[in-house]
């Protein structure tokens, strides 16, 4: 059995999976603590199912803690940023384009020195490692123990980072180093922004993960533990205290996954709505399409993978207009819902009680809204109705109707059609969709290299770098007979000579069992 769990800001969902049964599913209060909400979610689905801790082959999470921390400026690490770069790339210093606030709260220690690389590994200049051990005596008189790496064209040749980030560990035994050739592509000042991000990231990570470990430790539970990263694959936990920047959107990535496994459907669009938010993406291959362009996460712009996701405030705790119905959201009473709405016993209307007033849903009870006007009901569920309409029309790519998978607990507020949709898919389990999403996960590898087609042609090019990613996943413990490639990208560079051309490939395969 697979154990699937996604904590969220509201709610921590959990499911176990026996093959290709769901045997167990719950939906409990997210705690403050974390490891609480997460122990009383798995004791409930053992609990039903019969089992016991000894059943489980692995346990897999998901969550937002990560990506609410940096939204929120809470649990940040101070931080130094070095770019290897001189005597190029210097016009702009790093955490120029970071919000202020966000300036003060990691520090702005960064340091600009000799080194970097030209698109095809040529060096622009030797690295001065005399000048790196000069940064790590000034890192370490400020006890600054989180630092941030990036080099110039860093993906293709990632030495020169290597080799700063050896000289540095020999002076600050102790310091945590992020590369951004471990996570970022080209495109220095994003990618250097995404290594910054996961530096300041690395303590709160060491606190979630060691809560979740925690957890499973008070169950007895000895099964392997991965997390969910946000292209819809795992990550071992151990990885996770490096890159924590790598679950940033996991959540929706999860129910998108978990949305494909339930319905079947393999290309289609997903509507997630939740206590606060309706996210709208897109999957491709039964994975959530990724976003082409540069991403902002709380004012900071970055080109790390992540989903393409639409979020708009629609959920099922959302605040509706009291007196004509006509707006509804952004603002929810969240996880208050089962206190704050009318259908609960509270004084404020929420898009739940428009559900229910107007018979679309069954909670809570229903004699409590029998009395609400009802030209305010049928104008809110109106408002309701066009916002998701208008978030589906956002993420089309092609003109004509759309099939849309609804899932998440707040899917209640839509009816059984939407205009612009010609499928609308509501499976079994579909409130628990994350968590599915979680338990099904996969190993996934991934390449991003440039290649010049004039030297190497094109066939080899390609080959090369399904290889390279067939590698990657069987490292990261994907079972190499279940490895398929489910995606590959060629970008021209036009820019670039000898026939450049950038290449992404991204291949996954099913969890080793044997992987601890």
């Amino acid at each position: 059995m697979r154990l699937g769990i996604d904590v969220g800001g509201t709610n921590t969902d959990a499911v176990l999976i026996n093959g290709n049964n769901i045997i167990a599913s719950t939906k409990e209060a997210t705690s403050g603590d974390i490891a609480s909400g997460v122990i009383n979610a798995i004791s409930t689905v053992i609990s039903q199912a019969g089992a016991s801790a000894g059943d489980l082959e692995a346990v897999m999470i998901g969550t937002t803690q990560f990506t609410n921390a940096f939204v929120e400026r809470r649990c940040l690490d101070e931080i130094a940023v070095v770019r290897i770069c001189l005597p190029a790339s210097q016009a702009l210093q790093p955490l120029e384009d970071w919000p202020e606030d966000l300036k003060e709260k990691v520090g702005l220690h960064t340091y600009l020195t000799a080194g970097g690389y030209e698109y095809d590994g040529r060096e622009i200049a030797p690295l001065d490692e005399g000048d790196i051990a000069l940064i790590a005596a000034d890192l370490k008189r400020k006890g600054i123990k989180a630092v941030a790496i990036s080099s110039v064209f860093a993906p293709i040749c990632s030495d020169m980072e290597e080799r700063a980030a050896m000289i540095i560990r020999k002076e600050i035994p102790d310091v945590s180093i992020t590369l951004s050739s471990h996570i970022g592509t080209l495109g220095l000042l994003e990618r250097e922004n995404a290594a910054a991000m996961n530096a300041c990231l690395l303590t709160h990570a060491n606190k979630v993960v060691g809560s979740f470990r925690d957890a499973l430790r008070e169950l007895n539970i000895t099964a392997p533990f991965f997390m969910t990263q946000n292209d819809g694959t795992l990550m071992n936990a151990d990885t996770v205290l490096n890159f924590p920047i790598l679950t940033f959107s996991s959540g929706p990535t999860n129910s998108m996954r978990g949305a494909a496994w339930l319905s079947g459907v393999d290309d289609a669009l997903v509507v997630d709505i939740g206590g606060t938010t309706c996210d709208v993406g897109a999957l491709v291959k039964g994975f959530p399409r990724e976003s082409a362009i540069s991403v902002d996460i709380g004012g900071v712009r970055t080109n790390f993978r992540m989903p393409d996701i639409i979020s708009v405030g629609l959920g099922g705790g959302s605040l509706v207009d009291p007196q004509h119905g006509e707006t509804v959201g952004p603002q929810s009473v969240g996880y208050k819902l089962t206190e704050q709405a009318l259908v609960f016993g509270g004084n404020t209307l929420t898009a739940t009680d428009i559900a229910v007033a107007i018979g679309q849903a069954e909670v809570g009870d229903t004699k409590l809204v029998s009395k609400l006007d009802q030209t305010l009901v049928s104008r809110a569920m109106g408002r309701i109705t066009e916002m998701a309409e208008e978030a589906i029309d956002r993420m089309k790519t092609v003109e004509g109707n759309a099939s849309v998978i609804l899932v998440g607990g707040g899917s209640i507020l839509i009816g059984n059609a939407l205009q612009g949709t010609d499928k609308l898919l509501r499976p079994e389990h579909f409130a628990v969709a994350n968590a599915i999403g979680a338990a099904i996960a996969q190993v996934g590898g991934e390449v991003d290299r440039v290649y010049g087609y004039a030297d190497t042609p094109r066939h080899e090019a390609l080959a090369d770098a399904q290889n390279l990613a067939i590698e990657e996943a069987v490292s990261a413990g994907a079972l190499r007979e279940t490895i398929t490639i489910v995606n590959v990208e060629e970008m021209p560079l036009a820019y670039l000579p000898n026939g450049a051309v950038r290449i992404r490939v991204k291949a996954v395969g099913d969890l080793n069992a044997n992987i601890n």
